[in-house]
């Protein structure tokens, strides 16, 4: 755990270099704003350990899939989001030295993400080996307010030399990822040119055919005169404006870097061009700081609604922030193609393509801080992909419309690379459909069953009862050879969660055809023949629900993960050494898959999930079971702990686990934040307080709460859009206030008391 980041409310901030910790910074400091984003990485050379990484929305490359021995149904290869064209890079000679951090004396420096208003900052003074003292200032953003414009503005003055000066401000698309095989490069050239003091690099993917087109105006000041390019440089898949000059000591530049970006995702490919240089003469004629100010303005419009405001406890509150601003740049739902990925626009680990980590954990988030469209266009991303679903299961041997899900897709079909995990945790499916449910509670939406929603849960309940088989042994239907959310347990029998969401994902499809056989009968009847469906197929349905296998011990009173879990040694972490941690990186998988440690919840995964069909009593054994025997090795693991621990009044382990949640990158608790920030955990977060410490649920069509703050909390606030209506939630030891933000009457039960609160009042609750 490494503790250098200071605290602060508002900021993440490195003071002083940590050279060794500097790919954990450059994770931490990433910018975007859902179309495109980059590391934290310095915008000059630096030569030490670095992963330059800019990253743009939709963009991909299918790598083949190698195995040893080749499976029926095997992914044909694996997505990666790739590392595109580099817009931030300067070069700048001082002398015969090359400006990098690397090789100088670091007199002094600070890297600063302001998250307030999404900007990038670093200040340093260094001296390089010929002696010269560098002053260096610089800041960027990646615009909210346009989201296919970035900016920088880089300052730095010189002392203690006098002689010639060299800067390159440059475009390069001579990228690799980081996880390239034999270091291979995944983008051709396409169009290289300098167009009136633009510069312009286009270059296109290998295999997928995407395009991707960066213009960049760069604008150089001496001594606050602007100076004009002495040259324009180009090579393969890279362009530079060059600057030379001689100096005297204390001369100051400043580098104005102004960049329109288009993409064939988004636009024709022979509009590229034209598009980006538009777009990069539009932002210089519009200047750095009306820029900078428009996007600061809109990041003031996602705070106004997504911030959460904790008193009294400066890391914890730091630690929200930092979720939730990384949560904001990363998907805005103006575009139902995209998706989360586990990384973002933050690195390259996960391939960046989409798992279930965004219907178990990041739609509740958008449905509380956003428009109701961004968290339907979640659900309506899977629906468009309906038909690779059911392709997907067809290569495995399932029949007649039943549909799986990938376990991590880009554009619909399975790419996930490990047979344990593309196989087997089928657990995904039930997520799915469990959103569609999540997303009608919420907004009252139920029109969308007939819409889109029924035809992905008919697919889905097919494929569950194709998936088990009768258990003559038990007298029960089984389903063999899963692995469920805690993957230290792999091609397990009766696997708890897997099990209990397969058989309530039958109930709600059937409950779901009532509906709308009820509401449209039309919409009924389309949606039986589109899915040559016969609604005798839920009487297999029942017979699965009324007899399904679920382990259990009735002399521990616990949910048995799966049928053999008790076999194990059952000796709790707090025996483990210290050194033995984490397990992913001391120990060999098979004594991992041997041992009784979870990597994440798993039966509690669905306690939290099905809360209401357990009493609190049975929900404290599970947990005080199953916790201590948690290392909390996947960053989804933390969250439902404490929003169980809340539940059940373990408020010590509740704060325990808030911590570890929000902390885990800025601490980098699992000693992996290098790689990229864990974006979908982030979710996790957000729900740990809202649903945790605030006691947020959707009871009979109305919101509830049930708060307890931790001990050193003074108070809590934030806000949530239900339903069209904003609600403003402040809550102490003592009370809880709210504020209804809106024109709408609402209803809201706290604990056992149901409040009616009209148009801009406020009602305080004494707990």
């Amino acid at each position: 755990m490494k503790n250098y980041i200071q605290k602060h409310p508002w900021k993440v901030i490195e003071q002083g270099f940590h050279k060794d910790e500097n790919k954990i910074t450059e994770s931490l400091c990433s910018i975007g704003n859902g179309k495109m984003g980059m590391r934290g990485n310095f915008e000059e050379s630096y030569s030490g350990e670095s992963l330059q990484g800019s990253y743009y929305a939709g963009i991909y490359y299918p790598d083949k899939t190698k195995v040893g021995w080749w499976k029926n149904g095997y992914p044909e290869y694996f997505a990666k989001v790739l590392n595109g064209c580099n817009w931030s890079g300067l070069k700048i000679m001082i002398g015969d030295c090359e400006l990098d951090l690397n090789k100088a004396e670091i007199k002094s420096f600070t890297r600063e993400l302001d998250m307030m208003n999404g900007l990038l900052s670093r200040n340093c003074i260094i001296t390089l080996p010929n002696g010269a003292e560098v002053e260096i200032t610089s800041q960027r953003f990646c615009s909210m307010h346009q989201d296919e414009i970035a900016a920088l503005e880089y300052s730095f003055t010189v002392n203690n030399f006098k002689g010639k000066i060299f800067i390159d401000s440059y475009l390069d698309f001579d990228i690799e990822n980081e996880d390239s095989n034999y270091d291979e490069k995944f983008w051709n050239e396409s169009k290289v040119l300098n167009e009136e003091e633009i510069i312009y690099n286009q270059a296109v993917t290998k295999k997928t055919g995407f395009e991707l087109g960066l213009a960049a105006k760069s604008v150089c000041k001496k001594d606050s005169a602007e100076i004009q390019a002495s040259n324009i440089v180009i090579a393969t898949k890279y362009i530079s404006t060059q600057y030379e000059l001689e100096i005297q000591s204390g001369t100051n530049f400043q580098i104005n870097k102004f960049i329109g970006v288009s993409s064939s995702f988004y636009h024709q490919h022979g509009e590229l061009k034209a598009n980006a240089i538009k777009l990069a003469k539009e932002a210089s004629s519009t200047g750095y700081d009306l820029l900078k100010s428009n996007h600061e303005h809109c990041w003031q419009d996602k705070w106004n609604i997504s911030d959460i405001e904790i008193d009294g406890d400066v890391g914890a509150q730091q630690g929200i922030r930092f979720n939730i601003f990384h949560l904001n740049q990363t998907y805005t739902g103006q575009d139902a193609r995209l998706n989360i990925g586990p990384k973002g626009f933050t690195g390259e680990k996960y391939g960046g393509s989409t798992y279930w980590d965004t219907e178990a954990y990041c739609l509740p988030f958008y449905l509380s801080t956003a428009n109701q469209k961004v968290a339907k266009n979640l659900l309506i991303y899977r629906h468009n992909h309906l038909n690779k679903a059911i392709e997907n299961a067809s290569k495995l041997g399932f029949k007649d419309g039943a549909a799986l899900y990938p376990m991590v897709t880009i554009n619909g079909e399975e790419c996930h690379n490990e047979w344990e995990i593309t196989f087997e945790e089928i657990h995904r499916n039930g997520a799915i459909a469990y959103a569609i449910f999540d997303y009608i509670r919420y907004t009252g939406d139920d029109k969308y069953l007939a819409e889109h929603g029924l035809d992905v849960l008919i697919a889905i309940a097919r494929f569950w009862a194709q998936r088990v088989n009768y258990s003559e042994a038990k007298k029960k239907y089984v389903i063999l050879g899963v692995t469920g959310p805690n993957e230290y347990e792999n091609n397990v029998n009766n696997n708890w969660y897997t099990n209990y969401i397969a058989v309530w994902c039958l109930k709600y499809c059937i409950d779901a055809l009532k509906h709308v056989k009820a509401d449209d009968a039309n919409r009924f009847k389309e949606i039986l023949s589109n899915n040559q469906f016969d609604e005798k197929e839920t009487e297999n349905w029942n017979e699965i629900i009324k007899h399904i296998h679920l382990p259990k011990s009735e002399e521990l009173g616990i949910y048995l993960q799966q049928d053999n879990f008790l076999d194990k040694d059952q000796s709790p972490v707090s025996e483990l050494r210290g050194e033995d941690l984490p397990l992913n990186q001391k120990w060999s998988w098979d004594r991992i898959l041997r041992s009784v440690y979870i990597k994440q919840a798993d039966v509690l995964q669905g306690l939290y999930f099905f809360e209401e069909d357990f009493s609190h009593a049975e929900i404290k054994r599970n947990f005080e079971y199953y916790e201590p025997r948690t290392v909390h090795e996947s960053s989804l693991s933390p969250c439902v702990h404490v929003i169980l621990a809340c539940l059940i009044g373990m408020e010590d382990k509740a704060y325990e686990m808030y911590l570890r949640t929000s902390r885990l990158d800025l601490d980098d608790y699992n000693n992996d934040t290098e790689d990229g920030l864990h974006i979908t955990s982030m979710a996790g977060t957000w729900m740990s307080i809202v649903k945790g410490f605030g006691g947020m649920r959707i009871k009979e069509n109305k919101l509830y709460f049930n708060p307890s703050l931790p001990k050193n909390w003074e108070k809590l606030s934030f806000r949530i859009n239900f339903r069209d209506s904003l609600v403003n939630i402040k809550i102490t030891s003592t009370e809880i206030s709210l504020k209804n933000e809106s024109n709408n009457n609402l209803q809201i039960s706290i604990v056992d008391q149901s409040i009616n609160l009209n148009p801009n009042e406020i009602k305080v609750y004494n707990l």
